[in-house]
């Protein structure tokens, strides 16, 4: 997890605070924003981390077949049953189960996690005795669970049981400063995947993506990010905002004027910083010389907003 931001400083404060206590989560957050790797960062944060993280696609799972891929099943539960098999929740035994797109499970399912939940107890499918697990829960979900709970869309007295620690993973668009940081990150993961060299951003490009809303949050970024890297060979990656991209205004992390204002601030400096360095080829003391300042000064701020030269391949 990359990020510089007051938003998601605070969610990693959130997500240490999770990790140290054995309660069941529930992460809500828009799609694309990063929930399961933020139930990794509790699960491996934490006193599990030696045991399984085993995610689970609540909106894969057959309704016919829930409690047989939750529990498991004894040999001859059914026709083609020839041999025991054990079920998500032994499989996550001493670890954690990740239930992601956990609005999207049935009423039968939503009963079936229910009755587990209560007692943290079990049947195989064809057994007549009860089995204990030892497993976190861990449930990600990108719709207000609270709202289709009130609406009678998700049962209330299963969210009660999942929502102990609630979580809330911040969009793109409320991580002011992050942009680029993960773009940076995503080109050089591009450049080991593909063997090309490392690339940077033209300052078109980087001025419009810093605005842009970013629906798809960090997946969409992500996604084209990869696709630019791979299509331009130019010494540095200049894309024009497509015309779906209608170029918005940051939200503030915070809606108090001081607050805003430092985070408004700096982010100017950041990018002032970018272009000065960017401008001298990444030699700090003509970059100092452009902007008037001491080289020592200038690498104090390079380092506070953690500034490093230009991409070099």
């Amino acid at each position: 997890m990359i990020g510089r931001s007051r938003a998601f400083k605070d969610l990693i404060a959130v997500l240490a605070k999770a990790a140290r206590y054995d309660a069941n989560v529930l992460i809500e957050g828009e799609t694309g924003t990063g929930k399961e790797l933020a139930a990794r960062a509790i699960h491996y944060d934490g006193p599990r981390r030696a045991h399984p993280f085993l995610p689970v696609n609540c909106g894969a799972l057959p309704d016919t077949l829930i409690e047989n891929e939750l529990f498991g099943h004894r040999r001859g539960a059914y026709t083609s049953a020839d041999s025991d098999q054990c079920g998500l929740i032994a499989a996550a035994h001493g670890g954690t189960l990740f239930l992601d797109e956990v609005d999207s499970l049935s009423v039968k399912g939503q009963v079936t996690l229910l009755r587990f939940l209560e007692d943290r107890h079990y049947r195989p499918v064809g057994s007549t005795s009860e089995r204990a697990a030892d497993v976190r829960v861990i449930a990600a979900c990108n719709k207000d669970l609270t709202a289709l709970a009130r609406t009678d869309r998700f049962r209330a007295d299963l969210f009660y049981r999942l929502c102990v620690i609630p979580i809330r993973v911040p969009p793109l668009r409320e991580r002011a400063g992050d942009v680029l940081l993960l773009a940076e990150q995503f080109i050089r993961a591009a450049a080991a995947r593909f063997n090309k060299p490392v690339v940077g951003l033209s300052p078109a490009t980087e001025a419009w993506i810093t605005q842009y809303h970013w629906p798809g949050n960090i997946r969409e970024l992500e996604n084209f990010i990869c696709q630019a890297f791979l299509m331009y060979d130019a010494a540095a990656i200049d894309v024009p905002a497509p015309p779906t991209a209608q170029p918005t205004s940051a939200a503030p992390a915070s809606l108090n004027y001081r607050s805003a204002k430092e985070e408004a601030i700096a982010e100017f400096e950041r990018r002032f910083l970018r272009k000065a360095i960017e401008r001298a080829a990444g030699n700090i003391t003509e970059a100092a010389r452009l902007i008037g300042t001491e080289r020592r000064h200038l690498g104090r701020l390079l380092k506070k907003y953690d500034i490093a030269r230009p991409l070099a391949s």
